[in-house]
Formats: structure tokens, sequence, C-alpha cells
């Protein structure tokens, strides 16, 4: 199983920021996206999943070979994509109760009862020590940077999605509220998912084992190869460019 990338092009407002970008994700195997802010990294994930802020002016993105560039963005969560946001947003009046219940039954094809939802997702919601009280309130609203990101994993522990893209993960975490999340991210790590981390900085990487590196500079990929670019690029390359 792979998600693949195809000469990507993108444009906002008249200014192209993605320039022939192509990638390829394979199950079982996780992938880094390294670069400085405004290499256009988080619009790279953004477009995958379907943002209409970006234009696209060329592309194709096959999935097991199915093209996916004419499926809408709830379409492709449903496809097995999903995104953890860098920027995580509050949404008032929506509980975070109903909006669980909603994804979940929204993947499945199914409808769950309150009872039967609150079966599934209790064990899982204990298992992040999360309390439960956490349900009745708006989604999002209040929480901490920490309890956020706990809250996306358990989106990942309740969809099981395959292609998990993970946007800065660090943004908004203290030391100690980044380590919980990032073990917890590890933990959820399997031969039946691919984690694609998209960072300018190292830290998370020491967590989750990286197959193949991606480095990014100007909406174009100027590297590509095996986890030992990391170590030449704290090293050398964000001095040198």
């Amino acid at each position: 199983m792979t998600l693949s990338i195809k000469e990507l092009s993108v444009q906002v407002q008249d200014k192209t920021i993605l320039h022939n970008v192509s990638m390829q994700f394979e199950i079982g195997k996780n992938y880094c996206i390294l670069g400085k802010n405004g290499s256009w990294k988080s619009s790279l994930a953004m477009t995958v999943m379907g943002h209409p802020k970006y234009e696209i002016k060329q592309w194709d993105v096959i999935l097991d070979w199915i093209s996916i560039k004419d499926m809408e963005p709830n379409e492709r969560s449903k496809a097995w994509i999903f995104l953890a946001f860098q920027h995580i947003p509050e949404i008032k009046w929506v509980k975070l109760f109903e909006f669980l219940r909603s994804v979940y039954d929204a993947k499945h094809w199914t409808t769950t009862s309150f009872l039967q939802f609150k079966t599934k997702i209790l064990p899982l919601m204990e298992s992040l020590q999360l309390d439960k009280e956490f349900l009745r309130r708006d989604l999002n609203v209040g929480f901490s940077g920490g309890e956020r990101r706990k809250l996306e994993i358990l989106q990942l522990k309740l969809l099981q999605p395959k292609y998990i893209f993970l946007d800065e993960i660090d943004s908004g975490l203290d030391v100690d509220a980044f380590k919980a999340v990032a073990n917890l991210i590890a933990e959820a790590n399997t031969g039946e998912n691919t984690f694609i981390i998209i960072t300018h900085i190292f830290t998370i990487l020491e967590y989750v084992p990286i197959n193949t590196v991606y480095v990014m500079q100007q909406g174009n990929i100027i590297k590509q190869g095996t986890k030992e670019i990391i170590e030449t690029i704290k090293e050398k390359w964000f001095e040198e460019n």
C-alpha cells in the first residue's frame, strides 16, 4: 500500500509555492519532511488533504493505484489519510463526544447510538489518561496544548488511519507535555500505518524510526535520502542555507 504525490505544483493568490514536488509513502515505513519555516511544508500536507486555499496547477496523488485528486476532504479522510494540525482550532458549540461520534460514523458508514459509542470511546480515553468529562466540553475550547495533542492521538486510535501527517506536533507544548505526546505517538506507530512527520526541529525524530527524509526549501525538494541526512542537517544544513 502506497500514497504517491506526483509533480505537485500549487499557488496561493497567484504566487507559486510548491514546485513539481514528488514523494512516495509506503505503509509500515515512516518519513520526515524537514525544512526551515517558510519552506511550505505545512502547505504540502494541507493540499494533500484538500484545503480550498491552495490552487493546484498540476498534480496527481495516487492512493493504492487510485487517484484522489478529485476527492473532497472528507472523502480523503475516509480513504485512510489523517492530518494532525500544527495549530489546532477551537470550535464552540460542538461537543467533543458528538464530534468524535460523527467522524467515527462517517468513516465506518454506520450509525452508533449514544451508549454504543460511549462504550467504544471511554476505554480509549482511559488509555490516554484523558478525563471522561472532556467529552461534555466544546471541541478544544479551553484545552491545554498537551490535551489537544492527546485528543488528536485519541482520533488516531479511534479512526486508525493508514497515512498520518504530523505537522509540527511540538507546537504549543512544554517539555513534559511534548515527551508525553511523543511517547504516545511512538506507541501508535505500527506496521499497519505510516507517519509523515513535518518539522524544522529534530526532537520528535528520536521517538519514531525514520526510513526516508525529504528536505524542502522554498517549495522545492532539495534533498532526499535515509535518516543519516538528519545528522548532516543538524550539523550543517541550517547554517549553510
